[in-house]
């Protein structure tokens, strides 16, 4: 059974509250260690005690409510801000000298580490907000404030607005990358609708709208009507209003026709033969030519591979005609897997391609450079008037697209 593997994407934002959470419990064993050295200064050792028993359990209780915005409530902001505030209102009252002398208050710097909470969880305007209070409440407590004191609360409320700022940026950032990975998916899924679509109805209407011409009567009528009809859903197809639709990897899946074991592992991820797919395409004016040992690929790649050398196929019948004789060789490279299709036919016209692709004719844009484009490989076309086409089409051993990997 195919590996399937789940692609998780980790917030810009989440590095910042993992460095908050290690800031949080540093800046607490500072301000007790601080505390334990300057002890002799303190009138009330017993208010220090009681705080500082009181700020370390609430930091380590609190580990997980910092450990993303979402854990990290209002309620919790307000209760952990209320904390450094209360902190640095009773340092007088453990110092007497604290409102005189500039010495550190009781949190110390980690009331900083409350102020960038607000500022990882509501943006510069919360940073604004929390910082504020924090810079009125230590100019209060100093009563007579120092240089030092001005200097110390202006440095926590720029950093702290500035850290709101780069959050939101990320933010915004964030959702614009998630928006592109959106339309790039939906553009992937209707190149890949229309190139079922080409493959399919498309060649039917073509088809009917030739023999209809070709009978007349009745039947040149019908094929009048399937040419109108093919011009509309082309115009669908190309103009982008066919919707995207999801393809569920189960039904992908179902779309194996055979798989093997890798090195012997009955666990290993299935593979495909590439022959097995190609060869039905093998007639009396298609000659197949396959190496004697399988191709292995990952089921989605062999098969969208298949695709492109069937519409390849495709276009060899349309444009050289019912009696052109096509080749198909196979070459399994260590690394990638080559297989060009080539044709006796007129060839192509210098510019036509370009012409096709203006008038709504994505046959080799979407099914087959589109195909392989996506598996991470290449399509090349080389036509020369009167020698007729040859397409090479390379796709490599560990697919870069999304059809996934042999390995």
């Amino acid at each position: 059974m195919a590996r399937r593997e789940r692609v998780v994407r980790m917030s810009v934002e989440q590095p910042l509250w993992r460095a908050l959470t290690a800031y949080r419990v540093l800046t607490m064993v500072y301000a007790v260690l601080l505390a334990v050295f300057g002890r002799e200064r303190y009138d009330r050792p017993w208010v220090a005690v009681v705080f500082l028993t009181v700020l370390a359990v609430w930091t380590l209780a609190s580990l997980p409510k910092v450990s993303g915005a979402v854990a990290c409530t209002k309620r919790f902001l307000v209760v952990d801000l209320t904390l450094a505030l209360a902190g640095i209102l009773l340092t007088p009252l453990a110092d007497f000298e604290a409102q005189s002398v500039d010495g550190p208050t009781l949190p110390s710097i980690w009331t900083a580490g409350s102020v960038l909470a607000f500022a990882l969880k509501g943006g510069w305007r919360w940073a604004a907000f929390a910082s504020t209070l924090v810079a009125v409440v230590n100019i209060v407590e100093r009563g007579d404030p120092s240089r030092d004191t001005f200097h110390n609360v202006l440095l926590v409320w720029v950093a702290s607005i500035a850290i709101g700022y780069v959050v939101e940026v990320a933010r915004a950032s964030e959702r614009t990358l998630a928006r592109a990975l959106e339309i790039e998916a939906a553009t992937r899924e209707r190149e890949r609708l229309a190139r079922d679509i080409h493959d399919g109805v498309l060649q039917v209407l073509a088809m009917v709208q030739r023999r209809g011409t070709a009978l007349g009567g009745e039947a040149a009528e019908l094929g009048r009507l399937a040419g109108e009809q093919e011009i509309a859903l082309r115009t669908l197809v190309t103009s982008g209003l066919v919707p995207a639709t999801r393809v569920s990897e189960d039904a992908a899946e179902g779309a194996v026709v055979r798989s093997v074991e890798v090195d012997d592992e009955p666990s290993g991820p299935a593979v495909c033969d590439l022959r097995t797919l190609l060869a039905p395409h093998a007639g009396s004016r298609i000659t197949f030519a396959e190496p004697g040992a399988p191709v292995l690929l990952a089921p989605a790649t062999a098969a969208e591979l298949a695709a492109a050398v069937g519409a390849a196929l495709d276009n060899v019948r349309v444009h050289a005609g019912e009696n052109a004789q096509a080749w198909i060789l196979v070459e399994d490279w260590p690394d990638e897997v080559v297989v060009t299709v080539r044709d006796d036919g007129p060839g192509i016209p210098e510019g036509r391609l370009a012409q096709a692709e203006g008038e709504g004719r994505m046959g080799v844009a979407l099914s087959i450079r589109g195909r392989l484009r996506d598996l991470g490989g290449t399509a090349e076309l080389v036509s020369v008037p009167g020698q007729g086409t040859e397409v090479e089409l390379k796709v490599p051993k560990v697919s870069r697209g999304k059809a996934g990997s042999a390995g």
